[in-house]
């Protein structure tokens, strides 16, 4: 039969693609080309330059860094360099003292009650810096916690304050202590001292920066202003309060002019009794001054190595706001 023998038809393949030409070999590249034609790591690149900048940058920065820290310690190196210098030997400008001598150090200390005058300088050093910051701590809770009429104006009278130069309160504060019977006194010092618009203008901007759901939580628990100012607040604040003590301390034991106008005696604080020593009959005795300051310098170093970590933190801590 003519349809029995009829071939039948091939099943249809899949739809055949149109050719395309070959597609180019991946082109070999030979280490030298990938690395740069003078074999580096890809260090002329962009990414390179920039990295070489920032390596420049940080020498440059650190050498800076290192310039100013030697300019800053080499006077109290030098200080106690003449101070253990011997006697005779003080106005030998040698870098290194040598043979080192403890006679300044005897001869300050026989001439000078230096232990009543560092601990009476101590005393008065404290006072001021914990007044301070107590009257700072309390006045920049009350700028911070309250709103009320006249807010802005009244914490720009008080920090102004700070501005007004020392000689313009300098005898309405001498006579006031006059009526007072408070001259040649220790508490004369202190009391005029107590208040300072330094520690309220500093923690100000650290309790305005305080999360206030912290204080919202503590009001909703019942507790007082008060409470939550000692309870909640403060323990938050150790490291800005503990730079603003240093700060505050360091101030009050420098402070010359003030000691020197209401006290007269020479025993009274450190200050005033190494004055005796810079302009006495013979000349400035150097080697007993530069004993006398190495002394009274040694409280500072002790009480800024005790509370130098919380200083670095609260710059840390301002630097993140």
């Amino acid at each position: 039969m003519a349809a029995a023998d009829t071939a039948m038809p091939a099943p249809a393949g899949p739809p055949s693609t149109p050719a395309t030409p070959d597609a180019p070999a991946p082109r070999r590249v030979s280490a030298r080309a990938a690395t740069g034609r003078s074999g580096r790591s890809g260090d002329d690149g962009p990414a390179g330059e920039s990295g070489w900048r920032d390596r420049v940058r940080a020498v440059v920065g650190h050498g800076v860094l290192a310039g100013l820290s030697l300019f800053c310690i080499f006077p109290i190196y030098w200080m106690y360099a003449t101070s253990l210098r011997r006697p005779d030997e003080v106005y030998n400008v040698t870098l290194f003292p040598w043979p080192l001598s403890i006679g300044n150090y005897t001869h300050v200390t026989d001439v000078l009650p230096m232990g009543q005058l560092i601990l009476n300088t101590f005393l008065v050093a404290l006072a001021v810096a914990v007044g301070q910051m107590l009257v700072g701590l309390l006045a920049a809770y009350a700028f911070t916690a309250w709103k009320f009429r006249g807010q802005t104006l009244l914490y720009l009278a008080f920090v102004g304050t700070w501005l007004v130069p020392f000689q313009v309160t300098m005898l309405p504060n001498y006579t006031l202590l006059y009526r007072l019977g408070l001259l040649n006194v220790l508490p004369g010092v202190i009391i005029p001292n107590l208040v300072s618009a330094l520690g309220v203008l500093l923690l100000r901007q650290h309790m305005a920066s305080f999360p206030r759901d912290l204080i919202d939580a503590a009001r909703i628990d019942g507790r007082s202003a008060w409470s939550i100012l000692w309870t909640v607040i403060v323990p938050n604040l150790r490291a800005p309060l503990a730079a603003l003590a240093i700060v505050l301390f360091i101030n009050a034991w420098n402070d010359y002019f003030w000691p020197a106008l209401v006290l007269q005696r020479a025993e009274s604080v450190v200050q005033l009794g190494l004055r005796g020593l810079f302009v006495g009959v013979e000349g400035p005795d150097w080697g007993g001054l530069m004993a006398g300051s190495g002394l009274a310098c040694l409280p500072i170093f002790a009480i800024y190595l005790m509370l130098q970590r919380h200083v670095v933190s609260a710059f840390v801590r301002s630097g993140l706001k």
